[in-house]
């Protein structure tokens, strides 16, 4: 089995798709990294790939929005095509596994957001159970913490 992991950014929006009745969330992640040419130039690749996400968990959907930094995993296809002017061309696709967000775009990109201009938000693969003690149920003093 061949496995890809991907963090980027949601291109725009996803969308719920049904086929043949199974539920599938569409999107696309882009990564951009930056190099320097031969001759010192900073340079910019943009790969894109496709996401299909077959999943009865749509919950996620509506948090895969445009700009929502992502990371996702799976098992990657590449389809190559010939275009109506005869060149030829591929599209890297992954068949999603999992798929974690990491944050979105903060509005103004403020300091308050983190030096990479994304506020945090709940992982959709890790929730946790909510505590079942409040902070009136403590016993222990407050200035006794354990590091």
């Amino acid at each position: 089995m061949i496995k890809l992991q991907v963090i980027g950014n949601l291109g725009k929006d996803a969308l719920v798709n049904n086929v043949n009745g199974r539920n599938v969330i569409n999107f696309t992640v882009a990564h951009t990294e930056r190099f320097k040419d031969a001759q010192g130039n900073q340079k910019d690749k943009t790969v894109w790939v496709d996401c299909a996400y077959w999943t009865d968990r749509t919950a996620v959907a509506p948090y895969l929005k445009k700009g929502t930094q992502v990371y996702v995993e799976g098992q990657p296809d590449v389809r190559t095509y010939t275009t109506q002017d005869g060149r030829n061309g591929a599209t890297l696709s992954l068949r999603v596994l999992s798929v974690q967000l990491l944050g979105s775009r903060g509005e103004g990109g403020g300091s308050d957001s983190g030096s990479n201009g994304y506020q945090s938000q709940p992982s959709y693969a890790q929730s946790a159970p909510a505590s079942s003690q409040s902070a009136n149920d403590l016993t222990e003093p407050l200035d006794d913490l354990p590091f």
